[in-house]
């Protein structure tokens, strides 16, 4: 077991191979893009994360004690599992909240900080965590994770938004599973918008075609460019509006320009921006990332007001282009009730976590049964404000 202090030491290839879902299928990426190799990479390269930003990466290889022709080295011995991981000094950035536990640990004169995260750093998506080619892989790197937790002395350790895959592994190990919910969009073979549209109930049909045509009316077009297609001067006009979407929320943007034009560059086949403009002029945009089965909406921003143009941006061209590229599903980021309104539901998800302290811990799994069924609750009630019609079942 090796832990580093960033990537620059690993092939990207081989890591990549790892990441490699070992079952794709209809729902399911060969490869998503959030644990590819040129996705992290360039988070360190940009200085996204390091010591500066409270984000110390600390990634965990798990390595073959001899290479393939019994050769012992550091050099030859081939990587059989890896998994991207932080200590972190904040709970910013991470979008399951752990917040509450930081204060209790700080009214009783313990310290929260620094904690061991295991993440997609900004990005609240699902995916691969346990980097590895399969279920024993999968279990010898949950089991050296929870060593290297233990040794570290850090209060916690937290496995944020691993797939249905990983949690077997993780529970094993050692950890509480906490869920939590997010909103996705679901392709129901739907040939074109307007069959999306048919499928929603009345109002929801009536506002989103309300909101569209105030977009239209204030003369806003909008034009969609895969990642090839994408230039430095897309780039730059991007950052620009991204920044504007913090400063408007009085907040410090996670990336910088560097990280944007580091993976226009290094993975342009999973990109996809949207760019509107007004009089000739651009005004907003927004960043889609792709894999084979899902979209998944990222950053949005505008420099110029226009009614609705938000939901144009963010929802209604990327459910347009899914519906256009047969692409299952949308990943619109985290929370958000009012995503169902433009056609989302609500999906569980979930986390891991292991404290250090006995008492908390006891507490932390005490809450989280209790959180548990207030989650099932809460997805029952949603379940009961659906978006879509009745299916008819003569015909549907």
């Amino acid at each position: 077991m090796r832990v580093l202090p960033d990537l620059s030491s690993v092939d990207a290839a081989t890591w990549n191979a790892l990441a490699r879902h070992p079952e794709p299928g209809p729902t399911v990426p060969a490869l998503q893009p959030f644990v590819r190799y040129e996705f992290l990479r360039a988070l360190e390269r940009s200085g996204c994360v390091g010591a500066q930003t409270g984000w110390l990466p600390r990634h965990l290889l798990i390595e073959s004690p001899s290479g393939p022709n019994g050769a012992n080295g550091m050099d030859a011995r081939p990587l059989v599992g890896a998994l991207p991981m932080y200590v972190k000094g904040h709970s910013y950035g991470e979008y399951v909240f752990d917040w509450a536990w930081a204060d209790a640990y700080e009214r009783h004169g313990l310290d929260y900080y620094p904690k061991l995260l295991s993440a997609i750093p900004f990005t609240p998506v699902t995916g691969r965590r346990l980097l590895a080619a399969d279920g024993d892989g999968r279990r010898l790197l949950a089991a050296g994770l929870m060593q290297f937790a233990r040794d570290s002395g850090l209060s916690s350790l937290h496995v944020l938004l691993p797939d249905e895959d990983d949690e077997p592994a993780l529970r094993a190990a050692g950890l509480s599973i906490r869920k939590g919910v997010q909103f996705h969009w679901r392709n129901r073979d739907y040939r074109d918008f307007d069959a999306f549209l048919a499928d929603l109930t009345q109002p929801k049909r009536k506002k989103i075609r309300a909101e569209r045509r105030k977009v239209r009316e204030a003369g806003v077009t909008v034009e969609r460019l895969d990642g090839a297609e994408l230039r430095e001067s897309h780039w730059a006009f991007f950052h620009a509006c991204y920044q504007a979407t913090y400063r408007q929320h009085h907040s410090t943007p996670y990336l910088n320009e560097r990280f944007f034009m580091d993976i226009g560059e290094s993975m342009p086949e999973h990109l996809m921006m949207a760019i509107a403009s007004l009089d000739g002029r651009p005004i907003a945009s927004s960043l889609v990332l792709r894999d084979e089965t899902r979209l998944y909406g990222r950053y949005w921003g505008a420099l110029e007001h226009v009614p609705c143009l938000h939901f144009e941006l963010a929802y209604y061209q990327t459910i347009e282009a899914a519906i256009e590229r047969c692409i299952p599903l949308i990943e619109g980021g985290a929370q958000g009730e009012h995503k169902m309104a433009r056609g989302f539901e609500p999906v569980a998800t979930a986390s891991a976590h292991w404290l250090r302290h006995a008492q908390f811990a006891r507490a932390v799994d005490d809450f989280l049964r209790r959180e548990d069924r207030m989650i099932d609750g809460y997805l029952d009630e949603l379940a009961e404000r659906t978006p879509f019609r009745p299916a008819d079942p003569l015909t549907r």
